[in-house]
């Protein structure tokens, strides 16, 4: 007779047990396997960095070439090749002639290689307002287009030119050290002209108010941004406005305006605040279609022309003296891309004579 007591069944409690050794080894090389995917991909990345510079590099010089063969135009206009556009008449017989119908969108996705290309975006800088040399008059003219009150645009307008210019007591409204030496955290006044129109955020005026500097409502709100154009800010206190500086000035470009690639603001500002004769200009340059950047574009081809979009005889010699038909300084955006990993480049071009040089080539963030 067996008189040992039954012994239980293990079975179950094994197949348990190599259950959950499978699932924990299966984690375990999902984990590794993604790992390692990341970290391939991160390789990849460094490896793709330089070649991708040297691509921003290419995209660049390719703009250059660009510019330089419309720069025998005897003026700058929106429908050029260098701004995606068709082409303007004159270019008929140029270097750039062969280009298709169509092919500056080639030209604006440029394929260098089966798995690579870049993408290619201007923006000449005589649309703008240089904030380095603009005069208080038309710091002001901004300031009371976009309908900022009265006070804060006096201590916006002398802060600027007091940020930009050398000079130990500030003006009026103005600041230098004194102010921003008691900020927190503190810093001094640049006393030189500004390399980025981000620089304006540091401004006394504008660093209280940083939609001077957007535009639209409060930055620190969540409303809507306003997204016309043209007209002037709410009541007092209210800080919403059409637009923002950052929409009007530029640290670079020849210091004068170009009447056929400006925007309605700038023209209006120009033209003394008259947004009708603004609109007016912007029509006679858009030819027939009304639309900018266009094959049947009527662009000036001297200043005097605003004329004939109402501006008055007596006027055209204070224009003549800062506006042109003529662009020379150009904000390039170059993002290359290889595979499904992109760069963005930008860089300052400046035309001169029929060359073109690079400034500032830099990778943005």
């Amino acid at each position: 007779m067996n008189l040992r007591p039954p012994q239980p069944d293990r079975r179950g409690f094994a197949l348990i047990m190599v259950m959950i050794a499978i699932i924990v080894l299966s984690v375990m090389a999902a984990i590794l396997a993604y790992s390692m995917r990341v970290e391939a991909r991160l390789s990849m990345n460094v490896n793709n960095n330089p070649q991708l510079v040297w691509m921003g590099r290419s995209g660049v010089q390719l703009d250059c070439w660009l510019i330089a063969q419309e720069a025998r135009l005897p003026y700058t206009s929106l429908n050029e090749y260098c701004f995606g556009g068709p082409g303007a008449p004159d270019e008929t017989n140029g270097p750039l002639a062969a280009l298709a119908p169509g092919q500056p969108q080639n030209l604006a996705h440029y394929q260098l290689g089966s798995n690579s290309w870049v993408s290619i975006q201007n923006i000449d800088q005589e649309r703008l307002f240089n904030v380095n040399v603009a005069s208080a008059s038309q710091i002001q003219a901004v300031l009371n287009l976009m309908g900022v009150d009265a006070g804060a645009a006096a201590i916006v307008s002398d802060s600027i030119l007091d940020w930009v210019n050398q000079g130990d007591d500030p003006r009026i409204s103005g600041a230098k050290n004194d102010y921003y030496q008691n900020l927190n955290p503190p810093y001094n006044c640049k006393e030189a002209p500004m390399d980025n129109i981000s620089e304006l955020l540091l401004v006394r005026g504008i660093t209280e108010h940083p939609n001077i500097y957007f535009g639209g409502m409060d930055s620190n709100s969540t409303a809507p941004v306003f997204h016309h154009q043209l007209g002037f800010g709410g009541p007092p206190g209210a800080e919403d406005y059409p637009f923002g500086l950052k929409n009007v000035f530029t640290p670079f470009s020849n210091g004068h305006v170009n009447v056929n690639t400006a925007g309605l603001n700038v023209l209006a500002i120009v033209l003394g605040g008259d947004t009708n004769i603004a609109a007016a200009v912007m029509q006679l340059r858009a030819g027939p279609d009304l639309q900018d950047g266009t094959a049947d574009d009527q662009p000036f081809k001297n200043v005097s022309q605003l004329q004939m979009a109402g501006v008055a005889p007596q006027v055209m010699g204070a224009l003549a003296q800062f506006c042109t038909i003529k662009s020379t300084t150009y904000e390039a955006t170059v993002v290359a891309h290889l595979g499904d990993v992109s760069r963005v480049f930008k860089a300052i071009l400046v035309l001169s004579g029929n060359s073109v040089n690079v400034y500032n080539f830099y990778e943005e963030n």
